[in-house]
């Protein structure tokens, strides 16, 4: 008899399973939900209970396979690891013997490599603490968007107190903390988002908000000393009519591509070839995902300085209805898979 993972009744010869989104060949059809067996922790991990997780472009690119992708990571022709999922928020079930912090029973918030699944294994360096005001929900939207933001601003960008700060794609998931957070750092911001996302980014606590939609951001005729380039739309000449001689642009992200592009890579390497010579900055940078910087977004959410935008929930079951609402790129801050 195979019994659930949910199964008090268990026994320890018994395969334990639980229901997890696998991906076995590059298309969104292919996401299918399928009880396999529950992972099998090695020493330095946590074994999570899965509440809520999010939809982040890792995934989206993960699935979907553009060349960029298969290059890079090697597989040309199907996923190297089926499982899918980053972000998420749960209860520790178990832990590996190394785990020095975390107890059966602490809520948690961070990232896995198979986040969309009833239980995930996550490295102790890579969870921390859920604030006890804070839902599962809203947890699970943060941690690659918000420390997107974060180091994007703080670490790339250099932000100082007082600057001007452009964040151009201020609705999505990385842009709408990056405009709560910079003004957490000290930033006056301008965030350029569409006419319907107005509203909310003024409630985040923008500065000034440019609707692209009825007016050319790049011709506001005031200077930024730093912009986090979300959208990913514009040239590198575009932009300077809206920088300072010695401003700093960092590149986060770009429009979705059709499958068959190479995507944000192109506009990456484009805006830093156009900058060469130059006296302005363009970096461009991956997230890296510190216990420290969690800690600080935890701290942030608990106090009620940053708080998550989410747009829309979906089941487990699905996750590729998900991915292809992410993928239309209109969604407004994050996109929430309860589990």
């Amino acid at each position: 008899m195979v019994v659930t993972a949910m199964d008090p009744e268990r026994t320890t010869d018994q395969r334990i399973t639980m229901k997890a989104i696998v991906c076995e060949r590059y298309s969104l059809d292919a996401l299918e939900l399928r009880e396999v067996e529950r992972p099998t922790l090695k020493e330095h991990q946590v074994l999570v209970r899965v509440h809520a997780s999010s939809v982040n472009p890792v995934e989206w690119y993960g699935v979907t396979g553009p060349l960029f992708v298969r290059l890079l990571g090697r597989a040309l022709r199907a996923p190297k690891d089926p499982s899918v999922g980053a972000d998420l928020a749960g209860r520790v079930e178990a832990v590996g013997k190394d785990v020095t912090e975390l107890r059966p029973g602490d809520e948690v918030f961070g990232t896995s490599g198979a986040s969309w699944a009833e239980y995930a294994p996550a490295r102790e360096a890579r969870l921390a603490r859920k604030p006890a005001n804070v839902s599962f929900e809203e947890a699970a939207a943060a941690p690659i968007a918000a420390l997107t933001a974060l180091q994007a601003l703080r670490d790339r960008g250099g932000v100082q107190p007082g600057q001007k700060v452009l964040i151009n794609g201020a609705s999505g998931g990385v842009g709408t903390y990056a405009v709560q957070l910079a003004k957490v750092l000290g930033a006056d911001v301008t965030a350029v988002c569409s006419t319907g996302n107005v509203d909310a980014a003024r409630s985040l606590g923008a500065d000034r908000v440019v609707d692209y939609t009825k007016e050319d951001f790049t011709r506001i005729g005031e200077r930024h000393d730093l912009m986090i380039d979300i959208a990913g739309i514009r040239s590198f000449k575009e932009l300077g009519r809206v920088l300072t001689a010695e401003a700093t642009v960092v590149v986060v992200g770009a429009k979705f591509p059709s499958n068959k592009g190479i995507g944000p890579l192109s506009h990456m390497i484009g805006m830093r070839l156009a900058s060469v010579g130059r006296s302005r900055t363009v970096k461009s940078f991956m997230a890296k995902i510190e216990q420290e910087d969690l800690r600080l977004v935890a701290k942030l959410l608990e106090a009620g300085q940053l708080r998550s935008v989410i747009d829309r929930r979906f089941e487990l079951s699905e996750a590729a209805d998900a991915l292809r609402y992410l993928g239309e790129g209109h969604a407004r801050g994050k996109v929430i898979i309860t589990v």
